[in-house]
């Protein structure tokens, strides 16, 4: 324990540095574990489509979309969703919803937007259409 004084005496810098990653950490698993957007895999993403049936929505462009996307997605328009305009998307309130983009960092944000706009089961594809494409499962072309 002594070691532990000696060395925060000695380097202030690096202890503070070391405290502030420590909350950043926790923060982190904490906002996660408590987080009503739930990360999933492509495996999970099969099972919500087939249990609970699930509504993909991809938020990719249209050319991406066209040339290959999971089947029964319905492609969604990111500029829209990042002003908060869902119209069309009521229908899929209380039903569970999974966001698709490249990799999955758009997806959140966009999720983040629809809780708050009331949307209450919201899941976005960890790894994107990425990880879809990577676990070898199968897409649908065209419009």
């Amino acid at each position: 324990m002594e070691q532990y004084i000696t060395f925060f005496t000695n380097h202030p810098v690096l202890s503070i540095i070391w405290v502030v990653l420590a909350i950043m950490l926790v923060h982190s698993w904490y906002k996660s574990r408590f987080s009503s957007i739930r990360p999933i895999n492509p495996q999970q993403l099969t099972l919500l489509i087939n249990r609970e049936d699930a509504q993909v929505l991809d938020m990719r462009g249209k050319k991406e979309f066209t040339a290959g996307r999971i089947a029964g997605a319905e492609m969604m328009n990111v500029d829209k969703a990042k002003q908060n305009d869902f119209g069309g998307l009521e229908k899929y309130k209380t039903k569970p919803i999974i966001l698709v983009c490249n990799t999955g960092m758009t997806a959140n944000n966009i999720a983040e937007r629809m809780h708050q706009q009331g949307y209450e089961k919201l899941y976005v594809l960890s790894g994107g259409m990425s990880s879809w494409q990577s676990a070898g499962l199968p897409t649908t072309t065209g419009k």
